[in-house]
């Protein structure tokens, strides 16, 4: 915990900010891990004024600098990976094992890879053309060069689910290709992302590339998205926020990157290895307390197996601990906060007035003497169809809903019958046939006898899952725009 008070990161300084201070709260025991600032909308107006100041010499600057300060911000970053993965832990309430991994070792590993690619070509010659004598000119050969150049000022606004790897893989690809950015962090976990501008500035970023704001008022949300000098938004988070941002892009047609909503159907057939299944879908409990868009939280599974799906999925759960997040073999934490948490509950109730069966858990755990903690216990619904609220809405924590199928046409109707599209999942002993139903899924993304992505593939959703791609050379391509060079020989 480091009990400290923060200012805001504008134009190379650190700014007193102009609303004072408030207390985030460590969701495990609600003790006060530090003082996060509250900045007014005129000086989220002036970080970005700052970035456009410092982007015509930041687009500039040799790759080879640009990729060589990422490396430092890396190093500097693991010298400090013990004390920065117990903020992180304290602001989130993640255990031990994603606090280290998952959010600051990502968090690292994001500034090494974008460091190389800061080196990846930007020009790529395209085949020329041979044009005759006309009105156009004289007859020759036209050559084409295709440019990718970056966007300008990126306003990366990011979820409170991951302080380390969601800022990291928005703001290391942005600085990549010459973009200047400001952050705005979540309110309820800012600290670690003050920290990542103390890496980059002792990196050697130039004052007014990375620029980090934060505030609970909505307005200075608002003021990042809004502002004329910013010419993209790369946000992280609901899919309700993310229509209003639309909304305020599209009146000055702003770029737009959006990881919004998720509610990944995992379908599990009868030929499918259900131990593994158990475990892929299991994680949903376990991560971050299903606090992760990406989980497979809308389990189909054949008539034929459900039970024992679900028997196994019931004695995984009564063998998963609940507890502090910094105590040896803890598996699931508490979720972000009291608010958050009784979202969740409000949810489980929800589902059982609607005819869902409590298969394991549904209450509140008791971890601590003194009663505090925002804590939800993982909880299974089964007997679900495809109309409840419980299946159609993201819950956001440790819950998974049942529902069966009996055909293979039924099980790709069921899952393609949701306005998210994220990820989804197939389990399958037939391959052909997991394959087959991969490609007929509305999802950006499929597992297929697993919950592993490939760092390197692209991410994002479908429908209201989100605009654009990124991850590895996507996320470059997201922070920049084309440009063709025609000229003729």
């Amino acid at each position: 915990m480091s009990g400290e008070t923060r200012q805001l990161y504008i134009g190379g300084e650190w700014v007193e900010p102009a609303g004072g201070h408030y207390e985030v709260i460590n969701p495990a025991d609600e003790s006060v891990v530090g003082l996060a600032p509250e900045a007014s909308p005129e000086q989220v107006a002036e970080a970005a004024r700052a970035a456009r100041e410092a982007f015509d010499g930041w687009s500039r600057t040799p790759a080879e600098e640009r990729a060589a300060i990422l490396d430092r911000a890396a190093d500097i970053m693991q010298r400090e990976f013990e004390p920065w993965t117990a903020l992180a832990q304290a602001e989130t309430g993640a255990p031990t094992g994603i606090a280290r991994g998952m959010q600051v070792g990502v968090g690292v590993a994001r500034f090494r890879r974008y460091a190389r690619g800061a080196l990846e070509p930007v020009e790529k010659a395209l085949p020329p053309q041979v044009t005759e004598a006309g009105p156009m000119g004289k007859a020759g050969i036209l050559g084409a060069l295709e440019v990718r150049q970056p966007v300008g000022v990126v306003s990366c606004i990011t979820s409170y689910n991951n302080p380390w790897a969601n800022p990291a893989g928005k703001v290391a690809p942005a600085l990549a290709m010459g973009n200047t950015v400001v952050v705005k962090p979540a309110p309820q976990d800012p600290l670690s992302v003050f920290r990542m501008a103390e890496a980059l500035a002792g990196a050697g970023v130039p004052a007014g590339v990375v620029n980090v704001v934060n505030g609970q008022s909505v307005a200075v949300g608002e003021a990042a998205v809004d502002s004329p000098d910013v010419d993209m938004v790369s946000f992280t988070g609901s899919t309700a926020v993310g229509q209003r941002i639309a909304e305020v892009c599209g009146r000055s047609m702003k770029r737009q990157l959006m990881e919004l909503g998720g509610k990944g159907a995992a379908i599990v057939f009868d030929d499918a290895d259900l131990d593994a299944a158990m475990m892929g879908i299991g994680t949903t409990f376990s991560f971050y307390s299903g606090q992760i868009c990406t989980a497979p939280t809308r389990v189909l599974v054949h008539r034929s197996v459900h039970d024992a799906l679900v028997e196994k999925l019931t004695g995984y759960l009564a063998f998963m601990k609940v507890g502090d997040p910094a105590a040896a073999g803890t598996v699931v934490g508490p979720v972000i906060s009291a608010a958050h948490r009784d979202r969740v509950e409000s949810y489980i109730e929800l589902g059982k007035k609607e005819g869902a069966r409590i298969a394991v858990g549904g209450d509140r755990p008791a971890v601590r003497a003194d009663g505090k903690g925002f804590y939800v216990a993982p909880t299974l619904l089964v007997d679900c169809t495809n109309e409840m609220r419980v299946v159609r809405e993201e819950i956001f924590g440790p819950v998974v809903v049942v529902v069966p199928f009996d055909t293979e046409e039924e099980a790709v109707a069921l899952a393609n019958d949701s306005e998210f599209g994220l990820l989804s999942y197939v389990w399958s002993g037939d391959a052909a046939r997991a394959f087959r139903v991969a490609r007929r899924l509305r999802s950006g993304g499929v597992g297929v006898n697993t919950i592993g992505r490939n760092m390197e593939a692209p991410f994002g959703g479908f429908k209201k899952s989100g605009v654009g791609r990124d991850v590895g050379s996507y996320a470059l391509h997201a922070y920049s725009e084309i440009q063709s060079i025609v000229w003729t020989t």
